[in-house]
């Protein structure tokens, strides 16, 4: 009882700070911000286990750098593309700090900051172009991706813990199965529906679509983040929240449903 209660008070917690991060775009920019930072950190944490990669907090605010210059570009804020230059520039700047350390594990160590970049700064930095069209904010899909992902993996974990029975992927997740796996799917798809009733400038037709990429891609992002803790011989990411574990455990699902909804808007919608 006293973990049910640590993990629904420090849910409850978790639950207002992404609904403060949606609802304005000044709280977006500031929470998302905070994500990315600490999911970088995290990230090199426990990459760190293996590979004692020094100096990361540097490794992070480069990641946030890119989420701001996102932020300022698909805002209106500087709607220049020249602003980039200052990601490339810092791109540079890591490449050679790392070669004049004279590490004879210079490839490992480049490859793995690059990684963190591109596994947890790059999708995030992506968000921006979700909730930005034509410099407006806009929370409806950002909303809906959290909604959907949340409704996905609530299911698939209460109907594969109690009928689950073919395996998704044995090697990575013994725990998830495919009744779990189809299970989230029917009711996330079911959730598109009120959406398509609360925003009909949406189509019923393109929320089940979105629904649908968004249950399949938060899946594998899930299994990703999975592989990466096995192979570091780690059970959590990180124990930040307590009873979810880290930050990466709460938000592995959300890295890969970025790149389909983004992808979806951007080829069907827009």
């Amino acid at each position: 009882m006293k973990n049910f209660f640590i993990r629904t008070i420090s849910g409850i917690i978790y639950i207002f700070f992404i609904i403060l991060g949606i609802l304005h775009r000044h709280t977006f920019f500031i929470v998302f911000s905070i994500i990315t930072f600490l999911c970088l950190h995290e990230f090199y944490s426990i990459v760190n286990i293996k590979q004692k990669i020094n100096t990361y907090y540097l490794y992070c605010l480069g990641g946030v750098l890119l989420f701001v210059t996102a932020y300022l570009y698909t805002s209106g804020v500087f709607p220049y593309s020249s602003i980039f230059l200052f990601y490339l520039l810092y791109i540079v700047f890591i490449s050679i700090l790392e070669f004049y350390k004279k590490n004879q594990n210079f490839t490992t160590y480049i490859t793995l900051i690059f990684l963190g970049q591109c596994y947890v700064a790059l999708p995030l930095s992506l968000l921006n172009a979700i909730v930005f069209t034509k410099n407006i904010y806009s929370y409806t899909l950002l909303l809906a991706l959290f909604v959907f992902i949340w409704v996905s993996d609530s299911i698939a974990y209460i109907i594969g813990t109690n009928f689950g029975k073919h395996q998704l992927f044995k090697r990575i997740s013994p725990k998830k199965s495919w009744e779990g796996f189809v299970g989230g799917l029917i009711f996330t798809i079911a959730s598109s529906f009120v959406f398509a009733y609360y925003f009909s400038n949406i189509s019923l037709y393109h929320w089940i679509g979105i629904a649908t990429v968004i249950t399949i891609f938060s899946t594998l992002g899930d299994l990703i983040e999975s592989l990466i803790k096995r192979i570091l011989g780690i059970k959590d990411s990180g124990h930040v929240i307590p009873g979810h574990g880290g930050f990466l455990d709460r938000f592995d699902s959300l890295l890969f449903a970025i790149y389909a909804l983004l992808f979806y808007i951007k080829w069907f919608i827009q």
